[in-house]
């Protein structure tokens, strides 16, 4: 007979869909548990795949938890949420009961789902392993147990990988204990368009093309990317999706909400004043991505072509490539765009040499590129800004 276990339930409607809210033992949730950490994987030669959905556990984090738990007053109040598949799940609304089950199928092993891979951790997997390694709740010895640590636990019955991310980033993107990068990249495994996934491809596209002025200078996943030099990777994906996303919509939650609802139908044309603003919304909302990156590339390509030694540097202190050069350059990317198009053409494309003679005005030289003369964070950003806007004479 299979392996199972039951735990009282209740059934939730919410927009998303069905799902349930069950109270269950911890070591019963750590029997079932399993994480799918999102890493980089080998594919052919390449570091071009992105596996699973959930952040790399941290030993320090289970080791604070593994504290917390021993103490009197611990309490984990939030839910833990996990994805099972229909095949098993069993929900007795009579009872109100929600069985999990292992699924064997002897014709076809490689169906099976064993008891350990019952359920994916979607959210709560440093909760949980820091349970597991408590000193007086050992989930791994269960005789040193010296009472009980009930769970919360919302489950995701038969949801598909793009549903399972879509959970997993609506919950986390507003914590700041989740890498940002991370998050814009499970907007790759959403079947549905929205601003956050066509910045996120324009971001990989830049970064994977050889005679990209970003090649391999994007971290994709917020940290170091296995295989290249750590020191050339000067920005973060979420710093360049959050860079280029104002550029594309002013409400991007509620662009990929109205996409939902309405697969078939596009976004409203903009209206002129709008265009002023939001200088690449008429190219994403016409599905052309790849020229909203045609002119990124070409942008920054003159920039690289104004200071190169700069730009090629990997000496501390050097901010051209950095957070705050990048916001910088970003933000005078509208001024120097709309002064080439006119109000009349926003959308139109914008060729290296055409951008290299805004820059060509400015009077900074490669040496100024400096964490001495551009600061970190925001005042470093804005003390840029102001020098690219006023040797161009451009206003944003």
């Amino acid at each position: 007979m299979p392996k199972q276990i039951s735990f009282p339930a209740l059934k939730i409607e919410q927009p998303i869909g069905e799902f349930y809210i069950g109270v269950i033992p911890a070591r019963d949730l750590n029997d079932i548990a399993w994480v799918d950490v999102r890493r980089m994987a080998n594919e052919d030669g390449e570091i071009d795949k992105y596996l699973g959905i959930q952040r790399k556990l941290s030993d320090n984090r289970i080791k604070d938890l593994k504290t917390y738990v021993t103490t009197h007053d611990a309490t984990f109040p939030t839910s833990v949420i996990i994805s099972v598949s229909t095949k098993c799940a069993a929900w007795d609304e009579a009872s109100n009961k929600m069985t999990l089950q292992e699924y064997i199928d002897e014709d076809n092993p490689e169906e099976n789902i064993e008891f350990a891979d019952i359920a994916k951790i979607l959210d709560g997997q440093h909760r949980l392993r820091g349970l597991s390694k408590g000193l007086e709740y050992d989930l791994e010895n269960p005789e040193q147990t010296k009472g009980p640590f009930d769970l919360s636990v919302a489950i995701f019955v038969g949801a598909d990988i793009a549903q399972q991310a879509s959970i997993f980033a609506t919950v986390n993107l507003a914590q700041t204990k989740v890498n940002k990068s991370l998050v814009y990249d499970l907007a790759e495994l959403s079947n549905i368009r929205s601003p956050q996934k066509s910045c996120h491809y324009i971001a990989v596209a830049l970064d994977r093309q050889e005679n990209s002025p970003f090649y391999e200078t994007i971290k994709r996943l917020g940290v170091a990317t296995p295989g290249r030099d750590s020191a050339h990777e000067t920005l973060t994906q979420a710093t360049f999706v959050e860079a280029l996303m104002p550029y594309v919509s002013k409400d991007p939650v509620g662009d990929r909400e109205f996409l939902k609802k309405h697969p078939a139908r596009k976004l409203l044309k903009v209206t002129d004043k709008e265009k002023l603003s939001l200088i690449f919304r008429e190219l994403y909302i016409d599905e052309k991505e790849s020229e909203i990156a045609k002119i990124v590339w070409a942008y920054f390509a003159a920039i690289q072509e104004r200071w190169p030694n700069a730009w090629e540097s990997r000496e501390k202190g050097n901010i051209i490539k950095r957070t705050n050069g990048f916001k910088a350059f970003m933000k005078f990317l509208k001024p120097a765009y709309l002064s080439l198009t006119g109000h009349e053409q926003v959308g139109k494309f914008i060729s290296k040499s055409e951008f290299y003679g805004i820059f060509n005005q400015i009077q900074i030289n490669e040496a100024d590129f400096s964490s001495e003369m551009f600061p970190p964070g925001t005042s470093g950003e804005s003390k840029l800004l102001k020098k690219l806007l006023e040797d161009s004479r451009l206003s944003r």
